[in-house]
């Protein structure tokens, strides 16, 4: 039977499941449950239960949105899977401690989904990847798990996630999508199925490598952009100059990128170069530019660790024993999300140096923090209490401390290191 015969999946048939209901599959799982019926599979039976109870933890998806989702079902039963024709890979695709690609919950879930696939099926996949993962490591794993043949009995996408935690303006209806399928009625049906919920419109990539290569460099990209200017802090503090006049004199030109300095951590930026990398490593291209950069990003916490460390024995406090608050865990300002956050490696640093750090951030889970990190935030930090503050995420609630707020929280000698530019240059110690 020809191929344009065995694809019969249309809008009109589409039965969807989104399998991992984080940060980007739970807002994928609302937006078509708004409209019509979606499986939304997890295999945290707490976060199912919660979601069924109307709430979701992350805080990207307002109670009101899931009871707007009224054809949405949850589930953590993988045999409810064997219903759907149409399904939809979100779940997360890390590195791991030696900074390669971690594709094990990918592999998973492709057995998962393997094991109910049935003719005519589609699997489309959302999770980073490197060039070539979809088709290379994703299939063939289908088809063990199966027994069917690709692009002859199943077939398969990939439209990378875009989706920014925490941002209330760009969310996935108003995000442009980029799609891609592995046949072109495969491709033509993904993009259908996006633009039925994505307002921006969608882009439809020749093929899912481009569409996978395309997911890799937005992120490197920009993980590039601000190496470039934690570099330049690095260089202008040693040169007494304020690295936040010095890009605010820049940025008048009409072309400057306006890139600030600061610790890169997320789900995508901080880890997307890896896949790339890895990826060119395996092929016999070895690269620089892109390593270099995460090398320097990855060395900021040590970076601002050292210079507080330099900043307090030139004032003659004591290092060893004192008491440090960094305020802010998350990896970016007003949002839960913890993953890959790069404050912990101030706080590692500075432990190492001898000194007692307590965190608060208001915004975060302390089971979680406990769980991800060994980190048990404070609630209430105590007033008059430390010999240094570091503001480390730009969490509005701090905004509104001011610098005489944040000032109460420390000994009479303290130093206050503003990491995000919150505080004026002579309102704070020590900035980036």
């Amino acid at each position: 039977m020809s191929e344009g015969h065995m694809f019969n999946l249309t809008l009109e048939n589409a039965r969807i499941a989104v399998i991992g209901l984080g940060y980007v599959g739970l807002p994928l799982a609302v937006e078509f449950g708004k409209s019509r019926p979606v499986l939304g599979f997890d295999i945290n039976a707490a976060r199912v239960a919660a979601l069924e109870a109307g709430h979701d933890a992350t805080l990207e998806v307002e109670d009101r949105e899931l009871k707007e989702a009224a054809h949405l079902r949850f589930s953590g039963n993988a045999a409810d899977l064997a219903s759907c024709n149409t399904f939809i890979v979100t779940v997360p695709t890390p590195i791991d401690a030696h900074k390669r690609p971690d594709l094990a919950p990918l592999i998973k879930a492709s057995e998962t989904i393997g094991k109910v696939l049935k003719r005519g099926d589609i699997v489309i996949y959302e999770s980073t990847v490197y060039p070539g993962a979809t088709e290379e490591d994703c299939v063939p794993v289908l088809e063990r798990a199966s027994g069917l043949r690709f692009n002859e009995d199943f077939f398969a996408g990939y439209s990378p996630e875009r989706i920014n935690p925490g941002d209330r303006q760009h969310r996935l209806p108003t995000i442009m999508k980029v799609t891609s399928g592995s046949t072109p009625q495969a491709a033509e049906f993904v993009d259908a199925l996006y633009r039925s919920i994505v307002t921006a419109g969608t882009h439809k990539a020749p093929s899912i490598r481009v569409a996978e290569a395309a997911k890799v460099i937005e992120n490197t990209q920009r993980d590039l952009n601000i190496a470039l200017v934690n570099e330049l802090a690095i260089i202008f503090d040693r040169m007494g100059i304020d690295t936040e006049a010095v890009l605010k004199a820049a940025g008048t030109k009409w072309n400057f990128l306006p890139f600030r300095p600061g610790l890169v951590g997320g789900h995508c930026i901080g880890v997307d170069p890896y896949y790339l990398t890895h990826k060119a490593e395996a092929i016999g291209y070895h690269p620089q530019i892109i390593l270099a950069g995460r090398r320097l990003n990855d060395g900021m916490g040590a970076h601002v660790a050292g210079r507080l460390v330099k900043e307090m024995l030139r004032r003659r406090l004591q290092v060893g024993g004192a008491r440090v608050l960094v305020m802010g865990l998350t990896f970016k300002e007003n949002c839960p999300d913890l993953r890959n956050t790069r404050v912990v490696d101030v706080v590692a640093e500075l432990e190492d140096y001898g000194a007692l750090v307590d965190v608060h951030d208001p915004w975060v889970d302390a089971e979680e923090a406990f769980h991800e990190y060994g980190i048990r935030p404070v609630a209430q930090p105590a007033q008059g209490a430390y010999d240094a503050i570091v503001l480390a995420v730009a969490h509005d609630t701090f905004r509104k401390m001011g610098a005489a707020g944040l000032r109460r929280l420390g000994r009479e000698a303290h130093v206050l290191y503003d990491l995000k530019y919150v505080l004026s240059a002579d309102e704070s110690d020590l900035r980036l």
